[in-house]
């Protein structure tokens, strides 16, 4: 009988906010529940109180107090949550003043800066005052085009004190995909980077950012960060708005003051992968936003304020807006800027004995390439600090899930998270009160009424479906930019089932009460009409050590469909035929027949979205002769011509 990967003690048990929480919960209401399932089916089921216990639970400030907590129709989207109160998110990340460290900014290069909650404050109040002079007010939208540095944060925070609307690409991104997403919200100001650092080297960014600029005609002050580039001058950038370096532009000092908005106020502004098309800008708002990761945080990942919290994330991709709400519980983040594996596989893990990270988040990918590397931190590193592992992107296989416990540590709370973008947030995250079982999401988040159905629109345990939530959640998106009637909001969730959040996942809930997701559902193959999420093979082919990494897409064939599985191997490995039958009876011996796949074929390369997730819609276009609408979506876009024209494909 398969056994738990990891048990938490009842001494860890007793010590976590997550239990603390369900206490206060029963003494509060007067209840009894006794476990998480019972805390999480309260939670469901009386959504306004469990909420407004999060609102108390957290010292959530009103600074006007709600009528109500939740107004809403009989289908989604309708709600309103908080209807009245007033609040202001940056107030609620900056409560600390004193002289502990509220982050400390890494680079590539080794560089190193640490800031007080008391500086970070300084900071923020220095550059609130003078983007205050320069017309920034409520709604305002203040874009960044940066690498994961303090000046980034500082940036938001101060936007966002002033009910201004932040929203940020890193430098990665290509010029037409800055200018799909900053084109379609006109900001008001631009913060951007004159140059950023990868894998060793120091990448100039003055060109791309002159064309940026010249298709941002709603651009009124332009803000220079001479990050990796400090030769870089004002009168570099050509533009009419105005231009100033980072440096000179504010003195920090000073109390921030922080302005009032409504609860559903927008907050961020990101955006879907666009490999289909132009981005979607999704608008966050204020209240929704704190909530849920107040939640996600300080309850599921068990962050407290001594804590040290890390993320491998860039400023594109939602994970950055979720690590930086780690201040809210006034914990210390570490920041980093560059690649994972610059210079060797163990650079990220260096860095947890180095700022004593207890929470270490990442890729399944990153995991992955790691135990490929042949890395052994366990053995190598002290690790002393470290009490949970957070994984996202994509599913965590059962081999990654063995490789942490077994290399990394046995002792620490493995929490494979989903959500995305489209709620900035999780629906199925980590617990640490339950235990890890291989291959699952621990639980569901509280709050959140996520389901599985099968194509009635019936609720399955133990069968695959699609991933739902049923009910209202505060973190739902307030809308997209630029669609007033709600029109494309509505068809992007609510079209599968009418009323109902259908997220795009395949997914399947567990006797556990966990979650395992088989991949995106659009993504699903359908050979003889029987649907294989692609996880079910990534999941094989990651055990054949030859194979760095794969993607598997349905081809139309002979009135059917047909798996194709593209690998990537190691260097100096060639796809012989040998290697192809033991692919093959991979994946036979642990799923079906049909899984395995009509043909596979060695690319030296797979491309994948800025944030590293791999496109199977893509190169299923590709394969098929259809065009790809928007490659500057894409780290790698040159990797899709490995892709075309296949003779291979033709028989």
């Amino acid at each position: 009988m398969q056994q738990p990967l990891w048990t938490p003690s009842k001494e860890r048990i007793a010590a976590t906010r997550m239990d603390a929480f369900r206490r206060f919960v029963n003494q509060r209401h007067s209840l009894q529940l006794p476990d998480y399932p019972a805390l999480h089916a309260w939670s469901v089921t009386q959504r306004e109180a469990f909420w407004q216990a999060i609102v108390e639970f957290f010292e959530i400030r009103f600074s006007a107090p709600p009528q109500r907590i939740l107004d809403e129709g009989p289908a989604m989207p309708s709600a309103h949550w908080f209807p009245g109160a007033t609040l202001n998110f940056a107030e609620h990340l900056l409560r600390r003043r004193d002289s502990y460290p509220a982050l400390v900014a890494i680079g590539e290069d080794g560089s190193r800066e640490q800031l007080t909650y008391a500086e970070l404050a300084a900071h923020v109040a220095g550059l609130q005052r003078q983007l205050q002079a320069a017309g920034v007010g409520l709604g305002d939208r203040v874009a960044a085009f940066m690498p994961n540095t303090w000046q980034t944060l500082v940036g938001m925070l101060a936007a966002s004190s002033l009910g201004a609307t932040w929203s940020s690409c890193s430098p990665d991104f290509g010029t037409q995909g800055v200018i799909d997403r900053f084109g379609q919200i006109e900001p008001k100001v631009l913060i951007a980077a004159a140059g950023y650092r990868y894998a060793g080297k120091n990448l100039d960014l003055t060109g791309k950012l002159n064309e940026i600029l010249a298709r941002l005609p709603s651009l009124q002050q332009l803000l220079v960060v001479p990050y990796a580039n400090p030769a870089a001058k004002a009168s570099d950038f050509q533009t009419t708005a105005r231009v100033a370096l980072w440096q000179d532009f504010y003195q920090p000092g000073g109390e921030p003051a922080f302005t009032p908005v409504a609860f559903d106020h927008p907050l961020y502004i990101v955006y879907s992968s666009g490999t289909t098309g132009v981005p979607k800008c999704i608008v966050h708002g204020s209240g929704g936003v704190l909530l849920q990761h107040v939640k996600e945080l300080g309850l599921h990942t068990d962050l407290h304020a001594a804590d040290c919290l890390f993320y491998y994330t860039t400023c594109g991709w939602m994970m950055w807006n979720w690590l930086v709400s780690g201040l809210a519980l006034g914990a210390t983040l570490v920041l980093f800027d560059g690649s994972p594996f610059h210079p060797g596989a163990e650079r990220l893990i260096d860095l947890i004995d180095a700022e004593n990270i207890s929470i270490f988040g990442t890729s399944a990918k990153y995991l992955a390439a790691l135990e490929k590397a042949g890395a052994k931190p366990g053995s190598s590193h002290k690790l002393e600090h470290l009490k949970a592992i957070l994984s996202t992107g994509s599913p965590l296989s059962h081999e990654s899930f063995e490789y942490v416990y077994r290399e990394i540590k046995s002792d620490l709370c493995l929490s494979s998270i989903s959500g995305g973008t489209d709620i900035v947030s999780c629906f199925a995250l980590g617990n640490p009160l339950l235990p890890v079982w291989r291959g699952e999401l621990q639980c569901k988040g509280l709050g959140m009424d996520v389901q599985v159905w099968n194509d009635a629109g019936q609720p399955v345990i133990g069968e695959k479906g699609e991933l739902v939530c049923t009910r209202h959640f505060p973190s739902m998106p307030v809308g997209f930019w630029n669609d007033p009637g709600g029109a494309k909001f509505k068809a992007a969730y609510f079209e599968t089932f009418p009323g109902i959040w259908a997220h795009g996942d395949y997914a399947e809930e567990t006797v556990h009460g966990g979650l395992v997701i088989h991949g995106r559902s659009d993504a699903v193959l359908n050979p003889g009409g029987v649907r294989i999420g692609t996880a079910e093979i990534y999941r094989q082919v990651e055990k054949v050590e030859e194979v760095l990494e794969s993607i598997a897409i349905g081809q139309d064939w002979q009135d059917d469909v047909r798996v194709l599985l593209f690998v990537r191997l190691r260097d100096g490995v060639t796809l012989s035929d040998e290697l192809q039958a033991r692919i093959r009876q991979v994946i036979r011996s642990n799923t079906t027949p049909r899984h395995v796949p009509a043909k596979i074929i060695a690319v030296a390369d797979i491309p994948r979205t800025i944030s590293g997730k791999i496109v199977e819609l893509a190169v299923r276009n590709v394969v098929h002769g259809k065009p790809v609408k928007n490659t500057d979506a894409l780290a790698n876009p040159q990797a899709l011509e490995l892709y075309k024209d296949l003779p291979e494909l033709q028989r």
